[in-house]
């Protein structure tokens, strides 16, 4: 039985090369995301948005939410994946960093479906309960600050519809989640969730080891 690889920059550069299907729009806007203050630590690697896109098609969803927006780049991947009258609500507790993507939106003819909250996400979560009702949300994207991810999770749950999916990201957290000597909020806020997902019988689960850890919970019926 073959065990989990050692990704190499090398096979990273394999695996982009035979799988990466990039243009300029996407790839200008990871460059642009790339010179800000930690922002190569904080964007989606491209093939991280790619696999966002192809898993809001092949669930079928028509109402995307996303927690964490930063630059847009995965609301972009995510945008174009929709069909037409599709649906993205994504938010974050500033425009400051959303405002560099939307042009970005607007070159890949997808700003119409894009609908950027700018709220702590807790408080956009009970909105879309009173406005949409439960089980109204194909797929949600957690990608926010560390420590509000089990409220997070627990909020959108009851707004996805049987069958949909929740994705959350940097679930390995930069390896720190088997570092004992690793205990800042973060790290234990992740470790504490990763805990719960696994014992959680509501969601069937995968965890994935791409990118900085993507988790996939699928609610059940």
């Amino acid at each position: 039985m073959a065990d989990q690889l050692t990704i190499t920059d090398e096979l990273l550069g394999y695996v982009r090369h035979t799988s990466l299907r990039d243009d300029d729009i996407l790839r200008d806007l990871r460059e642009q995301t790339a010179l800000l203050p930690a922002g190569r630590a904080l964007q989606v690697a491209a093939e991280e948005g790619q696999l966002l896109g192809l898993l809001v098609a092949l669930t079928g969803a028509r109402f995307v939410l996303e927690i964490g927006t930063y630059t847009g780049y995965s609301a972009l991947c995510m945008a174009r994946a929709l069909p037409p009258g599709g649906r993205l609500v994504t938010c974050d507790v500033t425009n400051r960093w959303p405002a560099i993507g939307r042009p970005h939106w607007e070159k890949a003819g997808v700003a119409d479906r894009i609908e950027l909250r700018v709220a702590d996400a807790r408080r956009t979560l009970a909105e879309l309960a009173d406005e949409s009702g439960p089980e109204s949300v194909d797929l949600v994207f957690v990608d926010a600050d560390k420590t509000g991810y089990r409220d997070y999770y627990e909020a959108a749950l009851p707004l996805l519809r049987p069958g949909g999916l929740i994705v959350l990201d940097n679930t390995l957290f930069f390896g720190r989640v088997v570092d004992p000597a690793a205990q800042d909020p973060d790290t234990r806020a992740i470790r504490e969730l990763n805990a719960l997902l696994h014992t959680d019988d509501r969601v069937d689960l995968s965890m994935l080891a791409v990118a900085d850890g993507v988790t996939l919970a699928r609610k059940r019926s």
